[in-house]
């Protein structure tokens, strides 16, 4: 099986509203029902787990009723971070998942992800065990020199560098085994760690699966405009 969790974990104050951003209505519907729809219409996605921040569980199962989400088997609480919240979803899969079973973990604010794009974080995961999300970064990067934190002494050349974000997918008995290993041993949970950071520090290979520019994060209110507009410019 192939089995999405859908991280709806977090507050989003960056967003300046009263709410958690992932509920936010755009055009009456709240954005994550959004990234579910795209979920619940792929073909290669069997099953959706929502992780979802505190007190709204309740209106993720309703939401999900009201939009016919059939694939929805469970909403798991969230955690104080993004890493817990995604610890809590793959742990909530125990005993039900086989070990070759593919685990897509995807942010429900990143509700325009494509059908071309899931389906080879998919493909690349069952290939290999794993895959991210991925996308060149066409800008230069430069370091800050140590003595002069206005001045730059070097560069990173951008062809060694990719954008990495979800969705990411591992077969379960990796993602399992890891985040026991990752909040036993203290490593890779940190700050603004992420299931693929996490990986890495943990020694794991990680494989770029495809990306697009579409697949944006909703973090301020500059990217619910230019989500607006894109959902606009479709109608």
């Amino acid at each position: 099986m192939n089995i999405a969790v859908i991280i709806a974990g977090g507050q989003g104050h960056r967003m300046g509203r009263a709410i958690p951003k992932q509920f936010i209505n755009v055009y009456d519907k709240p954005i994550i029902l959004y990234t579910l729809e795209s979920f619940e219409r792929h073909p290669m996605v069997d099953a959706i787990e929502v992780v979802c921040v505190d007190g709204w569980q309740e209106a993720v199962s309703a939401y999900a009723k009201e939009y016919s989400i059939t694939k929805l088997r469970r909403v798991v609480d969230g955690g104080g971070t993004a890493q817990e919240s995604i610890r809590n979803g793959v742990f909530a899969l125990e005993g039900e998942c086989r070990a070759d079973d593919i685990i897509i973990v995807h942010d429900s604010i990143r509700p325009l992800v494509e059908p071309a794009v899931l389906t080879d974080v998919i493909t690349t995961a069952e290939t290999f065990g794993n895959a991210v999300t991925s996308m060149p970064y066409n800008e230069q990067i430069f370091l800050v020199a140590d003595d002069d934190p206005a001045t730059t002494l070097k560069y990173i050349p951008r062809e060694t560098l990719r954008r990495v974000s979800t969705p990411q997918a591992y077969r379960f008995e990796l993602i399992d085994s890891k985040y026991h290993e990752a909040y036993e041993k203290g490593i890779g949970i940190f700050g603004s760690a992420y299931t693929n950071t996490m990986m890495v520090e943990l020694g794991v290979r990680l494989h770029f699966a495809a990306g697009s520019d579409k697949n944006i994060k909703l973090t301020t209110k500059d990217d619910l405009e230019i989500f607006k507009g894109y959902l606009a410019s479709k109608k």
